[in-house]
């Protein structure tokens, strides 16, 4: 069992802390809300710490989860960051999405202060997060990955080591570039099956099981024919992902048409007033569209 760190309690880091702790390792929790750690640890156990330096302080790996690469860096650096407390050999493992451009920078950072660096974005929503079942995507150097891929099977569905630095985060891009477009077909079917008069849920009790299935049409069908859209990832942060994706599609000269129409009605949905609705909300849409 380690003694390990967890920086973030969102509605991933808090569920997935707890795993950890569920799991036996010793968890010190830092959230940018304090009474969030307070209840954290009045829950689960566990400590909580008052800045990030004071939670990475000896910790053996220390898992971030925050909003975005402002976020991180804010989280990482600075006199009371997690890299002034992080410990020789220490390894640092984020799970935000983030660019592989901030990646490649703090995992320098990290070396420089004699630790390792992980990218090791998330997929599965609140729900694999709150199972325990989450896929995880990593980046870095196999020394690294092989100290905190023991640690991470507390939430982890499955979790592969795809390259060096960075190779997480572009594996997390292709990741949001196959939901954006298979969330854009799901809602186009199933708009199209109630304007046709068909019942919905009939119809994709049939088609999800040949080739139109997929875990979006098993795990979001109910409640985009009910229309309702709290159950995940928001749309406010898959246009932050959709941005890095078309951003790096044009730096490596990789087109992305798809992407780009499904990024511009997501902002469609931000102007109906659904920043904060799931990413299925895309149905919503085609609802006011007519």
């Amino acid at each position: 069992m380690a003694k390990v760190a967890f920086l973030g309690l969102g509605v991933m880091g808090y569920p997935m802390a707890g795993h950890l702790q569920a799991a036996g390792h010793g968890v010190t929790v830092y959230n940018r809300t304090r009474q969030k750690a307070a209840d954290w640890v009045a829950e689960h156990g566990g400590a909580a710490a008052d800045t990030p330096a004071e939670a990475a302080r000896d910790a053996a790996i220390v898992f971030c989860c925050v909003g975005d690469d402002d976020d991180l860096r804010a989280v990482c650096l600075g006199s009371d960051g997690a890299f002034a407390g992080l410990a020789e050999g220490a390894v640092f493992v984020d799970h935000t999405t983030v660019s592989a451009m901030v990646t490649r920078e703090l995992a320098a950072e990290a070396e420089a202060v004699g630790g390792a660096y992980v990218d090791a974005p998330i997929s599965g929503g609140q729900a694999g997060a709150e199972t325990g079942a989450l896929s995880i995507m990593c980046g870095g150097a196999q020394a690294a990955y092989d100290t905190a891929e023991p640690v991470m099977d507390a939430y982890a569905r499955i979790c592969r080591r795809i390259g060096d630095t960075g190779a997480g985060q572009t594996a997390k891009m292709c990741n949001q570039i196959a939901i954006a477009g298979l969330v854009q077909g799901l809602s186009e079917a199933l708009n199209f099956a109630e304007k046709a008069g068909l019942d919905g849920h009939a119809v994709v009790e049939v088609i999800s099981q040949g080739a139109a299935g997929s875990w979006q049409m098993a795990n979001r069908h109910e409640t985009m024919l009910d229309g309702a859209f709290d159950h995940g990832f928001a749309v406010d942060w898959m246009r932050k992902d959709l941005g890095i994706c078309l951003r790096t599609g044009d730096e490596i000269g990789a087109s992305l048409p798809v992407t780009a129409l499904v990024d511009q009605f997501y902002k469609d949905v931000q102007a109906m007033g659904g920043g904060r609705w799931d990413t299925s909300a895309l149905i919503a849409r085609l609802r006011r569209l007519g």
